[in-house]
């Protein structure tokens, strides 16, 4: 049985209300559809911890850089609420774009610090429409926790920040990445990677976690991360936008005694991939 759809936002708060008055937490999962195995481990952690899950399903065009890529992406709302189906998700949120962005909508949530290197850089505006968006969807659901994967690691650290800053009553739980076989992170946009591409793809992760290894024995970063450029330039992965190691939290320059991260954003087949894994400096 299919999850039911609830697309007005005066149904979604009817149910919201009558789940408040019996005392039931509500954990939301927000996605953009196209699901797939990283967000079903969401939606089960998800319905691990609170009595009632919603997830969203809102292709954001707020948060597109490029209009053919927001006009690819793909939208698979049936075989979504198929999928969600089977773990007992209580509703599918799949509002209108008329009802998120009314015509007279002029408010945009920015949030600096955390946004301004890698997707930042490369993609100006997005975190404003990510930061927006979650906002509203966050308001819209009135869930007590949010559910969100690592493998969006900088946007985690956004919806990090924007909940401690504007004091929003509601828990961000980070979930680990979900990966494939052969190591790459899942996707909705690796369904656009042709099959020779597909296989090509897995050099991504591979040289990621090779090069988190080679930082934390020792060798120096930066010749480290020069070497893993070339090394996925030569499997045909690129241009690859970044390849860096930056503070866990604050996205900024590494620190001592700190955890970190290593993040990478690189082109292949037209279909723009990212990747990020932990490193322990030494």
């Amino acid at each position: 049985m299919n999850t039911a759809i609830v697309r007005p936002l005066a149904e979604l708060r009817d149910k919201v209300r009558d789940w408040k008055c019996r005392g039931e937490t509500i954990g939301v999962v927000p996605t953009m559809g196209a699901l797939h195995e990283g967000h079903l481990s969401l939606v089960r952690a998800a319905k691990a911890a609170c009595d009632r899950v919603i997830v969203t399903l809102f292709v954001n065009p707020r948060q597109f850089n490029n209009a053919e890529d927001f006009a690819k992406y793909p939208r698979t709302e049936h075989a979504d609420a198929a999928l969600l189906g089977p773990l007992g998700v209580d509703l599918l949120f799949v509002p209108d774009g008329n009802e998120v962005y009314p015509p007279e909508h002029a408010t945009v949530i920015s949030v600096s610090g955390v946004t301004g290197p890698l997707e930042g850089a490369h993609r100006p505006g997005h975190f404003d429409g990510v930061a927006t968006v979650v906002t509203l969807l966050f308001n819209m659901t009135q869930a007590d926790r949010a559910f969100f994967g690592e493998k969006d690691w900088q946007q985690l650290q956004l919806v990090r920040r924007l909940a401690l800053d504007l004091k929003l009553p509601i828990e961000i739980v980070p979930c680990p990445c979900v990966r494939a076989p052969d190591g790459l992170a899942l996707s909705s946009r690796n369904q656009r990677l042709t099959p020779e591409g597909r296989s090509r793809a897995a050099a991504l992760p591979r040289t990621l976690f090779d090069a988190a290894r080679r930082i934390e024995a020792g060798e120096p970063a930066a010749g480290t991360l020069t070497a893993a450029r070339a090394e996925l330039e030569a499997a045909g992965i690129g241009p690859v936008e970044y390849l860096e190691l930056r503070d866990g939290e604050t996205l900024q320059a590494p620190q001592r005694g700190r955890p970190a991260r290593l993040l990478v954003a690189a082109w292949l087949d037209g279909v723009r991939l990212i990747d990020n894994v932990a490193v322990v400096l030494p």
